[in-house]
C-alpha cells in the first residue's frame, strides 16, 4: 500500500538531502537555526568524476546550495567548514567566488586541512578561523592528463596561477610577494615546492584571521549577523 503522508515524505526528503549533501535542505531551514552549514570535505570534484573510493565534494551540489542560501530569507548567514586536500582548480575557484559574492555574512573554519584550492575557499568568507592543529599547504598549481610541451601551456598555467593569487590576496591580509615566496619554497615539501602552514602560522602570515574552533566560528558569525559587519 502506498503511503502518501506528506510529513513522512518530507522527513524522507530531509534524510536523502543529508545523505547526499551532508546537510539539511537549505529551503527547509526555519525556526532557531539562523545560518546554514556548508561542509567542504575531501577533494573538490569538478568536470571529471573522481574514483568511488575518494571522499569528494561535488561543485554541482554546492552551487545550488549557495543559490538557496542567497535567496532564502530564513537563512541569515553561512558557516563553511573545511577539511579538503584541494582538487579541481576551476570548480574550487568558482565556489570561492560565489561564497565571496554572497550578500549574507559568512565565516569559514579550517578544521583539518585547507590545502591547495582549499586556500581561496577559506579566505572567501567574511571572516576565517583555523583550528590550532589544522594545516594549509600553499603550492603552485598542477595539471593531470595530457600536457603539450609548448609555450602556450606555460602561459595557461601562469594565467591560472595569477587568478588564484589575485583572489587570495584580495580576500585575505597576505601580501602578493609573501604568498609567492611561500608558494615557491623548495626546502619544505619532499620532491615538491610549497609551504605548510600550521594553525597560528597561517594567522601570522595574514592568510587566516584567527585561530579558533567551532564555538568561536559560530559566535563570530552570529556577531556579524547581528551587527551587519560584512567584509564587502
Amino acid at each position: 500500500m502506498c503511503n502518501n503522508d506528506p510529513n513522512r515524505q518530507e522527513e524522507q526528503n530531509n534524510i536523502d538531502s543529508i545523505k547526499e549533501l551532508g546537510v539539511q535542505d537549505p529551503s527547509k531551514i526555519i525556526g532557531k537555526q539562523r545560518f546554514q552549514v556548508l561542509p567542504i570535505i575531501g577533494q573538490i570534484e569538478g568536470h571529471s568524476v573522481l574514483p568511488p573510493q575518494s571522499k569528494a565534494t561535488k561543485y554541482e551540489h554546492l552551487i545550488p546550495q549557495l543559490v538557496d542560501i542567497q535567496t532564502n530569507d530564513a537563512i541569515e548567514g553561512v558557516l563553511i567548514i573545511l577539511n579538503t586536500v584541494g582538487g579541481d582548480v576551476e570548480a574550487g575557484l568558482a565556489i570561492a567566488e560565489m561564497i565571496n559574492s554572497l550578500s549574507k555574512p559568512s565565516v569559514s573554519l579550517v578544521i583539518g586541512g585547507g590545502h591547495s584550492i582549499g586556500v581561496p575557499l577559506a579566505t572567501s568568507a567574511d571572516y576565517s578561523f583555523i583550528s590550532p592543529s589544522a594545516t594549509m599547504i600553499i603550492h603552485p598549481i598542477r595539471m593531470n592528463g595530457l600536457v603539450l610541451g609548448v609555450p602556450q601551456t606555460f602561459e595557461y598555467f601562469n594565467k591560472m596561477q595569477e587568478r588564484i593569487i589575485d583572489f587570495i590576496t584580495r580576500t585575505s591580509k597576505m601580501k602578493n610577494e609573501t604568498f609567492r615566496s611561500l608558494m615557491l619554497q623548495t626546502d619544505e615539501l619532499l620532491n615538491d615546492m610549497g609551504t605548510i602552514l600550521i594553525g597560528k602560522q597561517a594567522v601570522d602570515y595574514g592568510l587566516i584571521d584567527e585561530v579558533g574552533g567551532l564555538s568561536s566560528a559560530i559566535n563570530k558569525l552570529e556577531d556579524i549577523i547581528d551587527n551587519g559587519d560584512k567584509k564587502n
